[in-house]
């Protein structure tokens, strides 16, 4: 018997119509950034409720420019998650600020806002918070603490294109929320990242950073007043951007009903074999989750297998298995800083036992009971 196809943890869908669309694009003699990046952009603002929107290379370049944008920088303290990709830390770390971890809920594995507003100081200048898996975080209590204290929101919503709070699209709260377009994400320009603005001032500062600092002058020649970098997306990006743009709402429905199957699968079983599942834990239906992820803890204490071994183990059945994400502030870069293990419980026990289960446009319900049935066998035996 032959061996079943193997099923990706995570992964774009493009279409011939789409490959014919950067085909185009390419052959039409512009690459870099031009009309179609203007096009991508604007289809973004409409889609955000009017807000300005700035493509990038990445979603790690559209935070770094955030940062900036928000006149954040040494001396300032910026307040996130433990439990958050390398790259807010990173960035923060990267404009001279200091990095403020607070521990996240291990149910939402979003950022706990009571340690929040714990740990604001005079010299706390913003907070970052993520949405992890596509979850939204409270927004409601978010924008309060944030109000009360006079601190920019930037939103680390890379995992959460076309997610929305109470009705309320993710990039239409707070100050700036950047998103990642990696193949990995809900839509994919390959590579890329985006920013919504909310307003076009900072929406035009970040125009400068993002291109070498350079302004135009009225004479035709360039100014430089700021030291910017070079993080201008191409127009091949963004045409991929704009086909993907237009099916992602369809596509999250899909992600959506792949999730519920996953939740009417193992939820029966969690309790027994010590399974905590990552999930909606807000009242009333408030977060429309775009589920980038599914992500599960595994009973380590009471298994005999490694998390090594068992990934190992799923792949061997050609089921691919990721994992997301690890501690931050357990890096080396933050260990240095004086971090060290049992100072944020909850994400550490995330960064420990996680796994991401496969979850992806192309997949069936099908795929959903082979994934289950593989991971019951694995941990039964």
């Amino acid at each position: 018997m032959s061996a079943p196809p193997y099923l990706k943890f995570a992964g774009p869908l493009i279409t011939d119509d789409m490959a014919d669309a950067v085909r185009d694009t390419m052959l039409s003699g512009w690459l870099t950034s031009g009309p179609r990046v203007a096009a991508f952009e604007q289809a973004l603002s409409t889609y955000h409720g009017g807000r300005p929107a700035r493509t990038f290379t990445s979603a790690t370049a559209a935070m770094e420019v955030a940062l900036e944008v928000c006149g954040i920088g040494p001396g300032d303290e910026v307040i996130t998650s433990a439990m958050t990709f390398f790259s807010v830390g990173n960035m923060i770390e990267k404009v001279g600020a200091t990095t403020v971890f607070v521990d996240c809920d291990l149910i939402t594995r979003n950022i706990n806002l009571d340690q929040v507003e714990a740990a604001i100081t005079p010299r706390t200048k913003a907070i970052v918070p993520t949405h992890m898996s596509g979850l939204p975080c409270d927004m409601d209590r978010l924008t309060e603490i944030a109000n009360k204290h006079g601190l920019r929101v930037i939103e680390d919503a890379a995992l959460a294109i076309g997610s929305s709070w109470r009705g309320k699209k993710i990039g239409t709260f707070g100050d700036i929320a950047t998103f990642s377009f990696h193949p990995n994400k809900n839509m994919t320009t390959i590579e890329g990242g985006a920013a919504i603005f909310a307003n076009e001032a900072d929406a035009k500062r970040a125009e400068v950073l993002r291109f070498h600092g350079i302004s135009k002058l009225a004479d035709g020649t360039r100014d430089v007043s700021v030291a910017g970098g070079k993080f201008n997306m191409s127009d091949v990006s963004a045409r991929l951007g704009i086909e993907q743009l237009k099916h992602l709402d369809a596509w999250n429905t899909h992600r959506q009903q792949l999730a519920a199957h996953y939740f009417s699968r193992l939820t029966p079983i969690a309790d027994a074999m010590g399974l905590v599942l990552n999930a909606n834990a807000y009242p009333g239906e408030a977060s429309g989750h775009s589920w980038n992820m599914f992500c599960v803890l595994l009973p380590l204490a009471k298994m005999k297998l490694t998390r090594k071994q068992f990934i190992d183990a799923m792949h061997a059945q050609q089921i691919g298995i990721g994992v997301s994400y690890e501690a931050m502030h357990l890096t080396t870069l933050f260990r240095a800083k004086v971090h060290q293990q049992g100072s944020f419980p909850n994400a550490e026990r995330i960064g420990r036992e996680t796994v991401t289960l496969p979850l992806h446009h192309a997949m069936t319900m099908a795929d959903v009971d082979r994934v289950c049935d593989t991971l019951i066998r694995v941990l039964q035996a």
